[in-house]
C-alpha cells in the first residue's frame, strides 16, 4: 500500500465524492424500499404493518449501533490509522445488503419478511461501520478553514446526491426493467447498480486520504475513553441543541403528507423536496465564506433564530400561494444547511480542543452522538407529525377540511419555529474550553 499523503485538494475530491456516493445509496434504500415492498415484492398491508415494526426495531437497533460502533473505532490500532480501516471493510458489505434488500426472493410472505429483516439488520450494521468513521475522517484529516471547507462540500453533494436519487431512482428502475412497465427486477437492477457504483466511490476515502495523527500503539483504555467523552462540555451542548431543534425536520417528514392535504396532489411534494435541497446546497456552499467572518457559535445562533423567523413568517402568509409556500421552504432550506455545516463544524472543534488538553482524542465516540443525534432528530420529526397528525382524524379517503390543513400546515412552521427558539439556549452556552498554560 502506498503510505505517501496525498495532496490536500485530492484528499478533499476524495472525501466529497465518497460522501455523494455513501448518500445516493443511503437515499436509494431509504426513500423506495417501502414503494419496492408494496408495489413489487407483493407485500400486503398486514405485512406492511409487520414492516414498520421491523423498521421501528432496526432504529432502536441503530441507536445501540453508534455508540459501539465508536468504542471499536477509538479502540482500532493498525498501519492505516483507526478510521480508514472501516472505510475500506464496510463498504463492499454496504453495497451487499443495500442491493439484497431489493431482491426479496419468491416464496411466502412471511418468509420473505424473515429474510428482509435479518438482511436489514445486517445493512444496519453495515451502514453504521461506514458511517461513523466517515464523519470522523473528516475531523482527523483535516484541520481549520479546510475542514470547515470539506464539511460544506460533503453537506452539500450530499444534498445533490439525495436529489438525484430521489428523482433519478425510479427513472433507472425503469430502464432497467427492459419493458414498457418498471418491473420488480428492474428495481433490482437498480438497487445493485447504484450500491456498487455509490461504494466505490466511497472507497476513495480510503484510498487518497491520511489521518493526521495515528492512535498511540499502546492504545487508550475504555475508561479514559468514556472520561475524556462524558468530560466534553461543548460537545454535549451541540447535541442538546441539535436534539432540541429536531423541529427543523419536520418539513421532509411530512412534506408528502402535506402536500396531499393542502394541495391534494403528493406529487406537489416533489416541489416542496427541491426547494429545500437547492436551499441547503445554496448554503452549504455559503456556510465556509460566513464562517471565515462570523465565529461559528454566533453563526449558529444567527441562523436558527432567522429560522425561527422564517418558520412562524411562512405560517403567517399560508400556503395557498405554492410559489411563495416554495420561496419560503427554500429559505429553511438555507438555515438547515448552515446548520449541519456548523453543527459539525463545531463538533470537531469540540474534539479538537479536548485532544489538546488531554492528549486523548476520541473521533469514534464524539462522531457516532453526531450521527446518532441526527437520527433521533429524524425519529421526534416523526413523531410528533404523526401525532399532529392523528389529531387532526385525517386517513385516507376522508374529506379534507380547513381545519385538518391549519392543523397540518402549523405542524410544520410554527412547531419548528418553537423548537429552534429553545434550541439556541444550549448553543449561547457553548465554549471551548481554554489549554493549560504552562508553568515557567
Amino acid at each position: 500500500m502506498n503510505n505517501k499523503t496525498p495532496s490536500p485538494a485530492l484528499q478533499r475530491r476524495s472525501i466529497v465524492i465518497a460522501g455523494f456516493g455513501q448518500n445516493m445509496v443511503l437515499t436509494f434504500v431509504t426513500t423506495f424500499i417501502l414503494l419496492y415492498l408494496s408495489e413489487y415484492a407483493k407485500i400486503s398491508s398486514a405485512g406492511l404493518a409487520a414492516v414498520a415494526v421491523i423498521l421501528a426495531v432496526a432504529k432502536v437497533f441503530d441507536a445501540v449501533n453508534d455508540p459501539i460502533m465508536g468504542v471499536f473505532v477509538d479502540k482500532t490500532r493498525s498501519r492505516w490509522g483507526k478510521l480508514r480501516p472501516y472505510i475500506l471493510f464496510s463498504a463492499l458489505p454496504v453495497a451487499f445488503f443495500s442491493a439484497i434488500l431489493f431482491c426479496l426472493p419468491n416464496g411466502s410472505e412471511v418468509g420473505k419478511l424473515v429474510f428482509f429483516s435479518a438482511m436489514l439488520l445486517f445493512w444496519d450494521a453495515a451502514y453504521t461501520a461506514c458511517d461513523v468513521p466517515f464523519w470522523g475522517l473528516i475531523g482527523a484529516a483535516f484541520d481549520g478553514d479546510e475542514r470547515t471547507r470539506v464539511i460544506s462540500y460533503v453537506r452539500a453533494f450530499g444534498a445533490i446526491a439525495l436529489g438525484l436519487a430521489t428523482l433519478g431512482g425510479p427513472w433507472i428502475a425503469k430502464l432497467l426493467s427492459f419493458s414498457a412497465e418498471t418491473t420488480a427486477a428492474g428495481w433490482s437492477r437498480a438497487a445493485i447498480l447504484i450500491s456498487v457504483v455509490g461504494m466505490a466511490m466511497f472507497l476513495l476515502a480510503f484510498f487518497n486520504t491520511r489521518e493526521r495523527h495515528l492512535p498511540p500503539a499502546e492504545g487508550v483504555s475504555l475508561k479514559t475513553l468514556f472520561t475524556t467523552f462524558f468530560k466534553n462540555k461543548p460537545l454535549y451542548l451541540v447535541l442538546l441543541g441539535s436534539i432540541l431543534g429536531f423541529g427543523r425536520n419536520i418539513i421532509q417528514a411530512g412534506g408528502a403528507v402535506f402536500a396531499l392535504i393542502a394541495y391534494h396532489n403528493e406529487g406537489y411534494f416533489t416541489l416542496i423536496g427541491a426547494a429545500i435541497i437547492v436551499g441547503m446546497v445554496v448554503a452549504s456552499f455559503l456556510s465556509p465564506l460566513l464562517l471565515k467572518k462570523i465565529p461559528a457559535k454566533r453563526m449558529m445562533i444567527y441562523s436558527t433564530v432567522f429560522a425561527s423567523v422564517v418558520y412562524a413568517a411562512m405560517y403567517l402568509l399560508g400556503f395557498q400561494n405554492l410559489y411563495v409556500m416554495m420561496g419560503m421552504i427554500f429559505l429553511t432550506g438555507v438555515t438547515l444547511g448552515i446548520f449541519s455545516v456548523v453543527q459539525t463544524t463545531m463538533i470537531a472543534d469540540a474534539v479538537d480542543s479536548v485532544e489538546r488538553i488531554t492528549g486523548v482524542r476520541n473521533d469514534g465516540l464524539s462522531f457516532s452522538s453526531l450521527t446518532f443525534v441526527s437520527k433521533l432528530m429524524g425519529s421526534l420529526a416523526v413523531l410528533v407529525f404523526g401525532l399532529m397528525l392523528a389529531f387532526t382524524g385525517y386517513e385516507s379517503g376522508i374529506t379534507v377540511t380547513p381545519q385538518m390543513q391549519n392543523t397540518v400546515f402549523l405542524s410544520i412552521t410554527i412547531i419548528p419555529a418553537i423548537s429552534c427558539i429553545v434550541s439556541i439556549i444550549p448553543f449561547l452556552l457553548y465554549k471551548l474550553p481554554e489549554e493549560p498554560k504552562e508553568e515557567n
